[in-house]
């Protein structure tokens, strides 16, 4: 952020403006864009410094840090948008290792010509979704492109969180007997977002599943605090997730697609689409991995949350040298739930 605070002429139209290459460009109209949208929007006692960087004090503990680029198209979409799913996919990053979310940095990346007011409407989303996170944005960079060469407006969100002690959430920790749960209804991002662009309706309107995680994984741990794994199934899905934990653990996994929950509305789409909703993106669910005498009061307290209340137990890790991921069908067969290939959805997060 820059350090400047000179007076402006006149305040910026936020109504009928839009960005030009002066915002980008380090001087007095970069300086008044920061104060009067991004600051205003986000602040707080680091982000009033107007340092190109933030002070904070250091708790005890492990530091987790992660970070993540949202390039979603479109940038509005039913049950979300970029600015809240910007804040909400790296702090769910943070919280996936037992981490209690702290901060956010927030780099954009904005395109000529791009509305002032569709920018405030993203970053008023972004501040409400940190405001209810309990994470403050306390440092951030703005860039421009010339038009035709940024499609809009691309935000980069880095997190920084603590974990408590005595908790180890990793995903080489899974073992053979262990069982798999989810913590919701599968696909709803990815589907929501793809039927906006293809003028998809259905019986009832699809949603992004966007939300942070970290009310969820708090009331989880308080409950089992020896989680082995967890993760959020973002792209490529719950098939990638499992893969992911497969491959990390030496070890097997075995689902029934049965107890796996998808929305009607959301099945219905994938088969118009050519789509499984097994590698289809969420935003705002959870795959978790525990020991199998832990799981069934893993499974109430994700149920008694808000944000867990569809979860289910779909499987457990077997023993299986070749770490495959298996699923037994709902026709009573056997198929390898393999890595996705290629990109099923693209620009959906």
């Amino acid at each position: 952020m820059s350090a400047i605070r000179p007076g402006y002429a006149r305040p910026l139209d936020l109504r009928n403006g839009c960005v030009d290459m002066s915002h980008g460009a380090g001087g007095r109209a970069m300086a008044q864009l920061i104060e009067e949208l991004f600051v205003q929007a986000f602040d707080n006692e680091w982000l009033r410094q107007m340092n190109d960087q933030a002070r904070f004090a250091v708790l005890s503990g492990r530091m987790v840090m992660s970070t993540d680029s949202h390039v979603v198209s479109p940038l509005f979409f039913p049950g979300g948008d970029i600015g809240s799913l910007s804040v909400h996919g790296t702090i769910n990053d943070v919280v996936m290792s037992g981490a209690r979310p702290l901060y956010l940095a927030a780099g954009f990346v904005l395109e000529e010509g791009f509305p002032l007011a569709d920018l405030k409407r993203i970053v008023t989303s972004m501040a409400g979704a940190a405001q209810e996170a309990g994470v403050a944005v306390i440092t951030g960079d703005t860039k421009v492109v010339e038009r035709g060469k940024g499609d809009g407006v691309f935000i980069t969100t880095t997190g920084v969180g603590m974990v408590p002690p005595g908790v180890d959430i990793s995903g080489d920790r899974a073992r053979p007997g262990d069982r798999v749960l989810v913590s919701g209804t599968l696909g709803d991002h990815g589907v929501a977002i793809m039927s906006f662009r293809e003028n998809l309706t259905f019986a009832t309107s699809i949603r992004s599943d966007s939300a942070a995680l970290h009310g969820l994984v708090a009331a989880m741990l308080q409950a089992v605090p020896g989680i082995r794994c967890l993760r959020d199934p973002t792209r490529g899905g719950l098939a990638t997730t499992l893969n992911e934990f497969a491959q990390q653990s030496g070890a097997g996994i075995r689902i029934a697609e049965a107890a796996i929950p998808v929305q009607a509305e959301v099945r219905a789409a994938c088969e118009l689409l050519g789509l499984d909703p097994l590698y289809v993106a969420n935003e705002g669910k959870l795959v978790a991995v525990c020991a199998p005498q832990d799981a069934e009061r893993l499974l109430a307290a994700m149920r008694a949350h808000p944000l867990g209340r569809d979860a289910a137990e779909i499987g457990e890790v077997i023993a299986d040298a070749q770490q495959f991921v298996q699923m037994q069908t709902a026709f009573g067969g056997t198929r390898i739930v393999d890595w996705l290939a290629g990109e099923q959805l693209p620009r959906i997060c």
